[in-house]
């Protein structure tokens, strides 16, 4: 099969198109010809030798995938050869084949090309795990998540909005404002013109909000801590200002406040089956009606998947970048 993969640690230009053997379907595994993987960032920061893939993964990029079942391995049931599905996997997706435990995987939301599809399982299992199981957010709360242009940013405004949260949100850009309110947030905050702390205090009336999900970390988290309301609660998902931080921990006390987050890709496929299960009862409705829908900012051919990198690393994106195939 062809597939990409990382010749050293590096940038964009170390992604290559290389020949490797098929993969088989293990027991418990479903066998997929890709029609088409996402590229997200932790695809980035393995391809810099900063994310080692989980023991027994493939050292092939790729999170995400949407295609035709081609075989399935032993135990396998509730999918047939032939079925269209989307996967969470914990690697191989830039690949023409590539093996998913069963437990992640999902049938394509009905009217839903495999483009389409391929833009779901990293930002929707992420999102659901961190914002609705970790974080609690619940209907008449406030949201504030960084980065609201971005496949995770646009997946939680949508979701929260959907179950009935108020959304406020941080862009760089006067275009991405526009994008991120015609997906529903409340307010969208330009950090280059506005201080962010500032604006949510005003709009919130001094109440602060409940939830944060961040994906920024350094300065941010401080930042973070002042914004939030009494009993709320912080969920770190990535750190792209870097993870180390120095905290006055007295607001944290006097507000009752919870500082948490998670990694998904090296938890087990139980953990991630019952996130499975929970999106396919509450999110997968949605979709099909279209109350939600991943935003796809750009499509590119497997072989230039270094471009899809590239762009990526540029933050010029609006939504999801997927690889064809």
């Amino acid at each position: 099969m062809k597939a990409i993969e990382i010749l050293e640690p590096g940038g964009p230009d170390v992604l290559q198109i290389c020949d490797r053997p098929d993969p088989v379907a293990g027991e418990g595994q479903l066998l997929i010809r890709v029609k088409a993987a996402g590229i997200n960032r932790p695809d980035v920061v393995q391809r810099m030798g900063l994310y080692p893939p989980p023991p027994g993964a493939s050292d092939i990029p790729g999170l995400e995938v949407a295609g035709v079942v081609e075989a399935l391995g032993a135990g396998v049931s509730g999918f047939s050869v032939g079925d269209s599905v989307c996967a969470l996997v914990p690697g191989g997706g830039y690949a023409e084949l590539c093996v998913a435990p069963v437990e992640t995987c999902l049938p394509v939301p009905e009217g839903f090309s495999f483009i389409q599809a391929a833009a779901l399982p990293e930002t929707y299992f992420t999102v659901w795990s961190n914002l609705f199981d970790r974080a609690g957010l619940a209907a008449g709360e406030t949201l504030l998540v960084h980065g609201g242009s971005s496949g995770i940013g646009s997946t939680a405004i949508q979701l929260a909005k959907a179950f009935g949260a108020g959304v406020v949100t941080t862009v760089g850009s006067d275009e991405k404002a526009s994008f991120c309110s015609e997906l529903g947030a409340d307010l969208v905050i330009n950090y280059r013109d506005e201080d962010f702390e500032s604006r949510v205090a005003e709009y919130t009336g001094g109440a602060g909000v409940n939830v944060v999900l961040d994906m920024v970390g350094g300065n941010y988290i401080a930042k973070n801590i002042t914004c939030l309301a009494p009993d709320g609660r912080h969920v770190s998902i990535a750190f792209l200002n870097g993870p180390q931080v120095e905290l006055n921990m007295l607001p944290v006390m006097l507000k009752r406040l919870t500082l948490t987050g998670s990694t998904l890709r090296p938890r087990d496929n139980a953990f991630k089956g019952a996130i499975a299960e929970a999106l396919k009862e509450n999110v997968w409705p949605l979709l099909a009606k279209g109350a939600v829908k991943p935003v796809i900012d750009t499509v590119l051919p497997l072989m230039d998947a270094s471009a899809g990198h590239a762009l990526m690393e540029s933050s010029g994106h609006m939504g999801k970048i997927i690889l064809e195939i």
